[in-house]
């Protein structure tokens, strides 16, 4: 789901009147040729001719860790925020009961309306030309000499044979790369149920010599809203106050009151009994290719987790919609097991299912060929985004549509490639684990796998991306910019003036009772120190200074936003110092042409093949690398500064005739391996 690239690439091309709807500018689609599946009961509905849309799995966006990704997303002019915001129909921040750092922001969209809105922003895009087709292979030519690479892309081949030539291509390819449908012990190549995988283009890859690996996924059944008894059900209520996901949005399309409900019911022993008898009747769940940890089926659930009953999650699929989708129940067992299955739940004893659960099975390529703008680096100028590279999840692909989109451009540009550390978002955390680590089962976005989390938080994500988007890519229009620098300003302003406001710990107790501030204290407390406290916010303060901090608490968005900022204010101030130390090692690059069998550092031949594969860019990027030695890092730490000495001293242009001192290598050797340990603890 590389849509929020669209903001990063502006082909100068006009846009053609009529063209087929697509999903991201970055890509060709391939076009949706109806199959005959051996299901033909379900291929033939209603529901499954409406599933031929763009959003393959889930109506749902954001959530822990994923609602990260997509302010992220926004704060560099991606699209599904601001999408999001005009198509949701229930809103909800999860983790409310944690810090504002932790916070998920999550919708329920309607499909229709998403369709709707993404097609109209694609096809307004100016300068941009939309063709459709299935994409079989890759026009290749010499590589550039000052880049490694064994060849260069230039294009594509298209399945009528036609050619579209072009400076970087981005390969978007989600299930559908050598993809196959399973249900029951039934299997069927298709990217999605009715829609045709890519045999092609797989093969070309395989051939070119890229790591290829396999993954699977599932999708629940779809059931019938009218025919399930909500009335027994416990009640999901949306947020009477939804936040917005985009910067831009000041509030979200739908009225709180018109938000559509959610429904949780469980499992219990019937299911489990049904799936344990049954498993051989489910090819999918016996196989051994790696599916989604935290997303399992609930075949697998049942098995890791015996004697348990579980959530089910009834999502609506839009206002207009009869379909609900149970979240948490994704099955690949035969059609008539899953009604077995349904009819055994609370409040769908009675519910129709009009389209089945099924598995899809599909190759992905070792993301660890890839550098960290997401570019291959087997073959030059072409990039990868989303379950490609081994993701799960439309905002883990999002995040890395935005970035491969981006660094596309700038490659046809000539410019530096645009990246995001792990020290400056959480989509710097999703690129780096792949890039560096790899995966072997679809990989999740979790604010467990952030370690700057006080200051990496969804509120503060336009401060910390908007600006670098604007000025070192131009992928950020002057709208979002000059909104992103307003807010920045109004909230180091009002920091500045909390700071100065100051009134004796007795004059604060009278005026807001609900706080204690410590007997013994005498100093005066500024103002700053008082919003921390739970009980108070700027609508308070506001009220006991009207003229400076009145305006400041009528702009709702700056007086949440300075809440948080000064509640996290101590915490971001360390984590800034932490992120500096570990700066040090990740700024330090690696030679790309780095011959890791022939330097002359003292490296065991496992460290050498490790590195070697892996290809790190940073000392940093080196830390993370499993199996990786401490002694390995700093040995080679030690060869990269030696030969950028050596490199700058070279390049003096005048020498003194002084030599420098020798050395204290004991010294330099304990520095250097602490430093590398700070880095390997990140």
């Amino acid at each position: 789901m590389a849509a929020p690239a669209a903001a990063a690439l502006r082909r100068f091309t006009p846009v053609t009147p009529g063209a087929a709807p697509s999903m991201s500018p970055v890509r060709l689609l391939c076009r949706r040729h109806r199959l005959q599946p051996p299901w033909s009961r379900w291929a033939g509905s209603d529901a499954a001719a409406r599933y031929d849309v763009v959003m393959s799995c889930n109506p749902s966006f954001g959530g822990i860790g994923k609602g990260h990704l997509m302010r992220e997303v926004d704060a560099l002019d991606g699209l599904c925020a601001r999408l999001c915001d005009h198509s949701g129909v229930h809103y909800k921040v999860l983790n409310r009961r944690k810090g504002p750092a932790v916070w998920g922001l999550r919708a329920q969209v309607d499909r229709k309306l998403y369709k709707e809105n993404m097609q109209k922003e694609i096809l307004n895009t100016p300068f941009l030309t939309v063709r459709e087709g299935s994409v079989e292979d890759l026009l290749l030519k010499e590589p550039e000499s000052e880049h490694p690479g064994k060849c260069q892309v230039s294009g594509v081949l298209l399945g009528d044979g036609s050619k579209v030539h072009a400076g970087s291509v981005i390969l978007t390819t989600g299930t559908f790369l050598r993809g196959m449908v399973l249900i029951g012990l039934e299997r069927h190549p298709a990217g999605r149920l009715g829609d045709p995988s890519s045999t092609g283009l797989a093969q070309t890859l395989e051939k070119l010599g890229f790591t290829v690996g396999r993954l699977k996924t599932g999708t629940p059944p779809r059931l019938a809203k009218d025919t399930i008894d909500f009335s027994v059900l416990e009640k999901q209520w949306a947020d009477h106050h939804p936040i917005p996901f985009s910067f831009l949005s000041e509030t979200v399309w739908i009225k709180p009151e018109d938000q559509l409900l959610c429904y949780l019911t469980y499992t219990n022993p019937k299911v489990e009994k049904i799936i344990r008898d049954n498993l051989y009747l489910n090819n999918h769940v016996k196989e051994t290719t790696k599916g989604p940890r935290y997303c399992p089926s609930l075949e697998s659930k049942v098995l890791r987790f015996p004697n348990r009953i579980h959530q089910l999650w009834l999502e609506p699929e839009g206002l207009d919609s009869n379909i609900i989708y149970p979240q948490g129940m994704s099955l690949t067992l035969p059609p008539e097991l899953q009604e077995q299955v349904i009819t055994c739940i609370q409040g769908l004893e009675k519910a129709k299912m009009v389209q089945p659960g099924y598995g899809v099975q599909y190759d992905f390529l070792d993301p660890r060929q890839l550098t960290a703008s997401l570019e291959s680096r087997l073959v030059q100028r072409l990039f990868f985004a989303g379950q490609i590279n081994g993701t799960t999840g439309y905002e883990e692909a999002a995040a890395q549509g935005v970035i491969a989109g981006i660094n596309a451009c700038l490659r046809v540009c000539g410019k530096p490639p645009f990246t995001i550390s792990r020290t400056e978002g959480y989509i710097g955390v999703l690129i780096d684990d792949l890039t560096t680590l790899g995966t072997s089962e679809p990989y999740r976005m979790f604010t467990s796998r952030v370690e700057f989390r006080t200051f990496l938080r969804p509120d503060n994500a336009d401060s910390r991306l908007t600006s670098r988007g604007f000025e070192e890519t131009g992928c950020v229009s002057r709208q979002r910019y000059e909104r992103a620098s307003q807010i920045k300003a109004a909230i180091e302003e009002g920091v500045t003036m909390l700071t100065s406001l100051q009134l004796p710990p007795s004059k604060w107790s009278s005026l807001i009772p609900e706080i204690v501030i410590s007997s013994s204290r005498s100093s005066p407390v500024r103002a700053l120190d008082i919003l921390q406290y739970p009980e108070v916010n700027m609508e308070l303060l506001a009220r006991i200074f009207p003229e400076p901090l009145g305006k400041l608490a009528e702009w709702r968005e700056l007086a949440e936003r300075l809440k948080i900022e000064v509640v996290y204010r101590v915490c971001t101030a360390n984590q800034q110092q932490e992120m500096e130390e570990v700066r040090r090692d990740e700024a330090l690059l690696l030679p790309e042409d780095l011959d890791y069998f022939t330097i002359n550092a003292s490296l065991s031949q496992e460290m050498r093949e490790k590195l070697d594969s892996a290809r790190p860019q940073t000392i940093g990027a080196v830390s993370r690398i499993p199996g990786i030695t401490p002694a390995a890092i700093l040995n080679l730490l030690r060869f990269v500064k030696t030969n950028q000495q050596k490199t700058a001293d070279i390049n003096l242009p005048f020498r003194t005739g002084r030599s420098l001192p020798e050395r204290n290598t004991d010294v330099l050797a304990k520095s250097e391996f602490q430093s590398s340990n700070l880095s390997r603890a990140f």
